[in-house]
Formats: C-alpha cells, sequence, structure tokens
C-alpha cells in the first residue's frame, strides 16, 4: 500500500481512483465493510482504491474536552489499513490550516487535483471543511460537475442492531469486556510497546513477566487479568496478561501492562511486542500474603490455557 502524508506526495500520474474518508481509528467491522466495498467498487471501474484518514481525531482540535482517546496509533491504522488489499492511503495532519480549508477547496484540492477521484464513499453524516460547512449535497452538486460519483453508505449494525463504531468498541474495552470488543474489531484488540526492565517479582514467584513501556500504541483496556497473546518477531504465543497496579505489592506504578508467556522462558528486553486481548479472566485483587497471590496467579494460568484452547487456529 502506498501512503502519503499530504496531497502534495500524491504523484502527478496517481488514480483515477475511488475514496473513502474518515478517521477509521480501530478498523472495526464497520470500517472492514466500508473498505471492502470500496475496493469492489474500485475493481469493477479500474480505480485505485484510496482511503484518507487523518493524523488525530478532529475533535482533539476542534472539541478537545470532548475527544475520546485513540483505538490505535497511526503505524498502527496505516498496517491495519494496508491489510485490507487497499491501494493507498493519505493520512493528512489535521491542524489548524487544514481545518480552516474551505469545502471548495477541499474538494478541488485534494479529490479532483491530488486523488483524481472518480468515485466517493461517505457516510449520511459526512462533513468537511472549515466549520464543517461542506454536506452530502454539497459533495453531489460537486460531484455533478466533476464527474464524480457520490455513493452514500449506511451505518453497519451488529446483530442488526447494534451501530458498529469506534464509540461502542472504546467503552467495551474501558470495563474489560475484550470478547465482546473482539466481535466488533473481527480480531482481539491489540497494543504494542517495548518491553523494559521491571522489578523481576514475577520471575521469583516463578512466573515472569514481559513489562511493556508507558510509552505504549493502542488504547489498553480496564484494569485487570486477561488471556491473550504475546506476538514477537512474527510469532505469536499463549500469554496471561496484567493491566493496573497489582495492589498486593506498594511500588507498582499504575496502568502497568505486562504479560506472562506460558511454557516459553524468552528473552525479550527491548523488544518490541504486541499485546492482544481474547477474554477478561478477573479484577485486580489485594491479596493477604505472597502465597495467596501464588495460588490464584497458578488459578489463572490454567483459566487462561482453557480459554485460548478453545480459540480457533489461524
Amino acid at each position: 500500500m502506498q501512503t502519503f502524508f499530504s496531497p502534495a506526495e500524491v504523484p502527478a500520474a496517481f488514480g483515477p481512483s475511488a475514496v473513502t474518508v474518515g478517521k477509521f481509528d480501530g478498523m472495526h467491522t464497520g470500517h472492514r465493510a466500508v473498505v471492502a466495498r470500496l475496493l469492489e467498487i474500485a475493481r469493477e471501474r479500474g480505480l485505485s482504491s484510496v482511503v484518507m484518514t487523518f493524523d488525530r481525531n478532529p475533535l482533539s482540535l476542534l472539541k478537545p474536552e470532548r475527544c475520546p482517546p485513540a483505538l490505535v496509533s497511526n503505524d498502527q491504522k496505516l498496517e491495519l489499513l494496508a491489510s485490507t488489499g487497499l491501494d493507498a492511503a493519505l493520512m493528512v495532519r489535521f491542524d489548524d490550516e487544514f481545518s480552516a480549508i474551505p469545502p471548495s477547496e477541499f474538494l478541488q484540492g485534494i479529490l479532483v487535483d491530488a486523488l483524481h477521484a472518480r468515485v466517493l464513499m461517505v457516510g449520511a453524516d459526512f462533513r468537511f471543511g472549515a466549520g464543517g460547512a461542506g454536506t452530502v449535497e454539497t459533495l453531489r452538486t460537486f460531484g455533478r460537475s466533476h464527474g464524480i460519483d457520490v455513493i452514500v453508505l449506511d451505518d453497519v449494525l451488529q446483530d442488526n442492531s447494534q451501530r458498529v463504531s469506534s464509540t461502542s468498541v472504546r467503552t467495551l474495552l474501558a470495563a474489560g469486556r475484550v470478547a465482546e470488543a473482539t466481535v466488533l474489531l473481527g480480531a482481539p484488540h491489540t497494543i504494542r510497546g517495548v518491553v523494559v526492565h521491571g522489578a523481576r517479582r514475577g520471575r521469583t514467584l516463578g512466573y515472569p513477566t514481559a513489562n511493556l513501556s508507558a510509552l505504549i500504541e493502542g488504547l489498553v483496556p480496564a484494569d485487570g487479568v486477561y488471556a491473550g497473546w504475546l506476538t514477537t518477531e512474527g510469532v505469536r504465543y499463549p500469554a496471561a496478561i496484567s493491566v493496573g497496579n497489582n495492589p498486593t505489592f506498594a511500588d507498582v506504578p499504575e496502568k502497568q501492562v505486562e504479560a506472562h508467556v506460558l511454557d516459553q522462558d524468552l528473552d525479550l528486553y527491548d523488544r518490541t511486542v504486541e499485546v492482544s486481548f481474547v477474554d477478561f479472566v478477573r479484577g485486580m485483587v489485594t491479596f493477604d500474603d505472597v502465597g495467596s497471590l501464588v495460588h490464584q496467579m497458578a488459578v489463572d494460568e490454567h483459566h487462561v490455557r482453557t480459554v485460548l484452547e478453545a480459540v480457533p487456529k489461524r
């Protein structure tokens, strides 16, 4: 997938193209349905398939008090987009200058001059340009005069009832309901970070863990213990994952993420790893003594094994 970070980077000979525009945070099943339809149309019409997205949620600039945390980093977003088979992604910097672009300049400068769009797919509530002045009707009027077919999509529903959205995924993760989030995402929610040195307490207790740096890509779910996977250098390992401050001990920072890889003794220090959440095991608990904690960790490991053995092999 070709990746551009401004309209100026798009080659003059690029296109013609079929384009859709959106935040695409998390690449849930609704996003994937949109991209699948875009790919279908692009193949039928001999066009390049393009997603135009942003380097941040526009709300972070326009209404920061209402801006939710991102489900994925920009790098993760681009990797997820690339996995769909798209020809290109245009990730623009959403800053004061971009937010002030009039609708007409957005349409002409980006869709026509840069991407040479022949098809544009948007949702029914799509707004664009300074102050959100551009509407679907604006698009249709412009499209008729510039040879752009504007296609308005309905919302994608889960089980024909719940609207699939990044907000719904975010709500589930905040409650630790990662198995339900997996259904909406089409895959387990995954975070990424560098493994750093910790207190080595887990190794002393017989359960060594990979501790992630505080600079984590992706939204960290609610505190608790989870069944999941740790992936490094393309190899996926079953893991028991802990999120939180481990209240049994007083020196653990809040919202630490650590993963105990089952049946392996890996040297992961300074490696970038991915941690994927399959199911919630239990909440954080303060234990009276270390022996009680170790007993519970054994119970947790058994639970994790049971959960992951039930997951279909990829």
